[in-house]
């Protein structure tokens, strides 16, 4: 699972981050090697806790041979029954490069979406590129919904305070994008005793080989620049594919009727996010050409990923979540 590093302290915890810019962006700091590897940023990491939390948490295996495990999130004190909380199986974002659910920002975001729901949390580790370029990480987040049919029901969590029947695939940003595929993968499979009942899909990372307007406005955007952008799709696609290949731009490369059966969808969004153009093309196209039952809320304040950083838009988001859960009967 790799080496975790306490940051918790008051300083670490506290202390406030400094102004996001162009030059401080993490995915501007990524130095690709000679030999095709990348040197990574650091960024604190924060182990998991099953004491003292209004949310506990704890990891599980998934597969040990491919270093994949599942962090799990349990709101602390559980609601009372009868009602049985929902479980909502997330992929962090990263560009398909970075970052893990222990990542102190991506930790607290699921701390957070668990309460807040509320909801069981299972956070995927799944692996990076370009070591383990796509479709490793499609692979990956199918066998977590594998997880939720073979595994889940034998966890003490999800057996004592999880409903199976209202499971839900969520992801953020290149998340976003592995639950789309995820949803592809495994549509067809009967996961008894669990049932995916959505896809949340917040700021899904899609992209083309034609710039939209708002990627083309994006070179000094904080949150995802231009050159970063397009340095994350050169490592994450697989050797030789364009940005039109169906992992980055399915509205263009993908039939319409590869998402006959997919469940209802929730695709959320930002609407100073440099991949809007592309997540309102592609809600639409989910929508009009797939028919699939969709919820659009792609126009909340804020830039791309700003609710790992801004409590406001977080709660946004999570009322999102909420209410689509809600609806589906939860």
């Amino acid at each position: 699972m790799g080496d975790i590093t306490d940051a918790t302290s008051p300083a670490a915890c506290d202390a406030p981050p400094p102004a996001l810019t162009k030059e401080n962006n993490l995915f501007m700091q990524i130095v690709v090697n000679p030999d095709g590897t990348v040197t990574r940023p650091e960024v604190p990491l924060i182990p998991a806790s099953d004491a003292g939390h209004d949310v506990v948490s704890r990891d599980v295996p998934l597969d040990a041979s491919l270093g994949t495990y599942l962090r799990l999130y349990l709101p602390n004190p559980v609601p009372p029954p009868p009602a049985k909380l929902p479980v909502v199986l997330y992929f962090h974002g990263g560009g398909f490069v970075l970052f893990s659910p222990a990542t102190v920002f991506y930790n607290a975001h699921c701390e957070a979406l668990a309460a807040a729901v509320p909801c069981i949390v299972a956070s995927l580790e799944y692996r990076m590129a370009p070591e383990h370029r796509l479709p490793a990480a499609y692979e990956d987040a199918a066998s977590a919904v594998a997880w939720l049919r073979d595994a889940a029901a034998a966890d003490p969590w999800v057996a004592a305070h999880g409903d199976l029947s209202r499971c839900y695939v969520m992801g953020s940003s290149s998340g976003g994008n592995m639950a789309f595929f995820a949803g592809l993968r495994t549509k067809a499979l009967d996961l008894s005793p669990a049932a995916v009942r959505g896809l949340l899909l917040h700021q899904p990372y899609l992209g083309g080989v034609e710039r939209t307007p708002s990627e083309a406005a994006s070179e000094d955007d904080a949150m995802l620049p231009l050159e970063a952008n397009d340095k994350l799709w050169s490592l994450a696609l697989p050797v030789g594919a364009d940005r039109d290949h169906e992992f980055c731009n399915p509205v263009k490369s993908m039939a319409p009727e590869a998402l006959a059966g997919l469940p209802r969808c929730l695709v959320t969004g930002n609407r100073d996010d440099p991949l809007i153009d592309r997540q309102r093309e592609f809600a639409l196209w989910l929508r009009d050409q797939g028919g699939v039952e969709v919820v659009v809320k792609n126009d909340h304040a804020g830039p791309h990923a700003c609710e790992l950083f801004v409590p406001e838009r977080a709660e946004e988001l999570f009322a999102a979540v909420r209410e689509f859960v809600s609806a589906d009967g939860a």
